[in-house]
């Protein structure tokens, strides 16, 4: 079989190479003390579109830093009692995408749904009020990583955007805080593991498909620093391009790699895997499902790259519908 990575038996065992700060623990407990402290002056706005079975509205959050973060929700109409809900989270530098691709989640399901703009990104809503030293050129991986402060790394508030983001809608009226999912692709599947690792005690179940934002420095030794990933190569090559800060660089950027964080999931998790994927290599996916000791399974299709993956929507819609 044709390879772009490692063979799968040696994938199953794969521990990731990114260094990983010695204060993760730390690091993260401090900011998610910080999430909990801020006041989310929630808001539901109706939205213009509407649907026969469904309530749909523009959620605003305030987030850590003061911005003003955004999501589409749905939740069905004339529920039953309590209902489950859905966290769902884009690709890179996407948006929430349209009303109608979540209804099939509130018709099929009876559940609600709440779908990210992700702060800073294209086609969204949400503010990104971050103010930081360094290159804000291209790119939120490499945001932040010039400024001595590694709290204002970007993907620290976008993934404390996740959690708070499921704490939000956890309160909402209707909802059953116990029947709490998450699911994403790409970007948002990376979203969907940081989701399910900061919020553990809500998020029952997790539906990452080729995770992003995992294992850095195994992207940069296979020289896949391409596309998504090509704002490491950009930032080598402008702030650093003798490589002497390489160590320094890459265990910060270990404070948001997701690999690190993973041990923290409680949730199920089914993870879609392309063995054939060079944007977000089969490697650093299992880098990071490796170190999740919750139940789990990969779900793997070998002649498959970044792309949609056939029968696995089908899979996580039976997946989803446990919560």
């Amino acid at each position: 079989m044709p390879l772009v990575d490692k063979p799968l038996a040696e994938l199953r065992t794969y521990a990731g190479i990114n260094p990983c700060p010695a204060d993760i623990d730390a690091y993260w407990d401090a900011a998610l003390a910080e999430m909990a402290a801020q006041d989310p002056q929630v808001e539901l706005r109706p939205a213009a579109f509407q649907a026969p079975f469904a309530e749909c509205f523009d959620l605003f959050f305030t987030g850590v830093g003061g911005s003003r973060v955004h999501a589409k929700y749905l939740r069905p109409k004339s529920p039953a009692g309590k209902h489950p809900a859905l966290m769902q989270f884009h690709g890179y530098g996407g948006w929430s995408g349209d009303w109608q691709d979540k209804l099939s989640w509130v018709n099929g399901l009876g559940c609600a749904v709440a779908s990210l703009d992700c702060r800073g990104q294209m086609g969204g809503r949400s503010q990104d009020l971050a103010s930081v030293e360094g290159s804000t050129f291209k790119g939120h991986i490499v945001r932040g990583l010039d400024d001595p402060d590694p709290r204002k790394l970007a993907f620290r508030q976008i993934f404390l955007d996740t959690a708070q983001l499921a704490h939000v809608v956890a309160g909402l009226p209707g909802v059953d805080p116990g029947r709490l999912g998450a699911m994403g692709g790409s970007q948002g599947g990376g979203l969907t593991l940081a989701c399910a690792a900061l919020a553990p005690e809500l998020i029952r179940r997790a539906v990452p498909v080729f995770p992003f934002l995992c294992d850095y420095q195994r992207v940069w030794e296979m020289d896949l620093a391409e596309g998504p990933y090509e704002e490491l190569k950009l930032y080598f090559r402008h702030s650093d391009p003798r490589h002497e800060r390489e160590a320094e660089v890459f265990t910060k950027l270990g404070y948001v790699d997701l690999q690190h964080i993973a041990k923290r999931v409680r949730g199920e998790v089914l993870m879609g895997v392309g063995l054939m994927d060079r944007i977000c290599p089969p490697s650093t996916q299992f880098a990071a499902f490796n170190k999740i000791t919750a139940p789990k399974e990969a779900v793997i299709y070998p002649d498959y790259r970044h792309e949609g993956l056939p029968g696995f929507q089908d899979k996580a819609f039976r997946f989803l519908g446990g919560l």
